[in-house]
């Protein structure tokens, strides 16, 4: 495995210390190709109280190289940091790959985003809270865009209203959010037709992170005509991850492929 590429060598907006929770990272899966390739960062789920680095990040980072896409696995901050810090993570994380495509052999055009659970939720709020850069900044890597060429949401927490996955929500908006800041961070409700395509999966009976998140989400992306495949499964319990042991939701991966695959990936 590659080591850590911090975000923000210098330190992270809002930070609280200089810990490794304290400085958002990514972790580089590159494949040996000699032409330009595409690259998805994974953003594992943990309901924003720690990162499922292993079973939602490497497992799946190593997927994305069996069929041909590099990889960075982001490890974004979570309790006690609040929104939008992890937003804002991810967002750095895009420019970030952006920035470095160069010596990494990657098509700056093709980078995408993976997400499951509250992971999810952050890699949604990417495709519908993005810049084009800020071209007189400083810093070289806000210079480039945050807005992620596609979006995978594997049983994603979206919304914060009546659907919502209440631990999930204290650990990010805090015990006592407005009304207004959970609609704000309530993907579905910031849907517009400059959202990136995306593949959504979930399963029907998801006791933790309802369907419902999913299929609000999805309905938006319809309403705006933004591209979607969406697949439901009858059964399953959540954090299924690859699914290798279920013969049904273990399809996921395959569809994914292809869909990935349509879009230049």
């Amino acid at each position: 495995m590659s080591k850590s590429l911090y975000l923000w060598p210098q330190g992270a907006p809002f930070a609280l210390g200089s810990a490794p929770q304290d400085c958002p990272s990514l972790v580089p899966f590159l494949i040996k190709s000699e032409k330009v390739s595409p690259a998805i960062i994974v953003s594992p789920g943990g309901g924003y109280e720690w990162i499922a680095h292993e079973e939602e990040g490497v497992q799946i980072a190593l997927w994305l190289n069996s069929i041909g896409i590099n990889a960075f696995v982001l490890n974004y901050r979570v309790k006690p940091y609040l929104y939008p810090c992890p937003l804002l993570d991810a967002k750095r994380a895009i420019r970030y790959v952006r920035k470095h495509s160069t010596e990494w052999n990657l098509d700056p055009g093709h980078i995408g985003i993976l997400g499951f659970s509250a992971g999810g939720h952050v890699a949604s709020l990417t495709g519908v809270d993005f810049d084009s850069g800020d071209k007189d900044t400083d810093d070289p890597i806000e210079r480039y865009s945050s807005r992620p060429d596609l979006m995978v949401l594997c049983y994603p927490i979206i919304t914060f209203g009546e659907h919502r996955h209440a631990a999930s929500c204290i650990n990010l908006l805090g015990g006592e959010a407005s009304l207004e800041i959970q609609e704000l961070a309530s993907s579905e409700n910031q849907v517009h037709a400059g959202t990136p395509p995306s593949f959504i999966w979930h399963t029907a009976n998801d006791p933790l992170v309802l369907v419902e998140n999913s299929l609000l989400f999805a309905t938006q992306l319809s309403s705006h005509h933004v591209s979607f495949e969406l697949h439901i499964y009858e059964n399953g319990p959540h954090g299924m991850r690859l699914a290798e042991d279920d013969e049904s939701v273990g399809t996921w991966t395959k569809l994914c492929a292809l869909w990935l695959r349509k879009q230049g990936f």
